[in-house]
């Protein structure tokens, strides 16, 4: 299976590494190249310097021929984007994308984006090890509406999406 990651993060380069020793075909993207020194020594995938929202990267990538697409940087508006040209300009089916915002996650997921919500995880995990309940849903990917992406109401620009505040937290109409 061909599977193209953008974001050589943490994450990145380990789901990377993961699904490379599985038999996965791995092409892996970033703006830096720094960012590539995280794979493990011997990584027999791909890297690929360059911009996961860019058409012709992905392009180059192979994006066409891709069965998996991971949009895994820290910024919510690039995975978004990325996830968005990688499910309606090149067709592949199975898109995740990592999302830090909770009402943003949600919402991209009824509008058709499979999400990875890395903050309700977080506030999971450390709620759990306190003894509190498990959040239902918070450890999963939250998968989209089952409607084709060709159905899918068009995505809303980038922060066009509203925030709450957080419990303590007072919102100042600024980001």
């Amino acid at each position: 299976m061909r599977t193209i990651i953008v974001g050589c993060g943490r994450v990145g380069a380990g789901l990377a590494s993961q699904l490379a020793a599985d038999g996965h075909e791995v092409i892996i993207l970033d703006q830096t190249t720094e960012a590539f020194r995280r794979r493990p020594p011997g990584f027999p995938g791909q890297a690929l310097r360059g911009d996961g929202t860019d058409e012709s990267v992905l392009r180059r990538a192979g994006a066409a021929d891709a069965d998996w697409f991971l949009a895994l940087t820290n910024g919510d508006n690039r995975n978004i984007l990325a996830a968005q040209l990688a499910s309606q300009t090149f067709g592949i089916e199975h898109v995740i994308c990592k999302i830090n915002d909770p009402v943003r996650a949600q919402a991209y997921a009824t509008l058709g984006v499979n999400t990875v919500d890395r903050t309700m995880m977080m506030i999971d995990a450390i709620g759990r090890f306190m003894g509190q309940p498990v959040i239902p849903g918070a450890t999963e990917v939250t998968r989209a509406d089952a409607r084709p992406p060709a159905a899918a109401a068009p995505l809303p620009a980038p922060g066009m999406l509203p925030t709450p505040a957080l419990p303590g937290e007072t919102r100042t109409g600024g980001r």
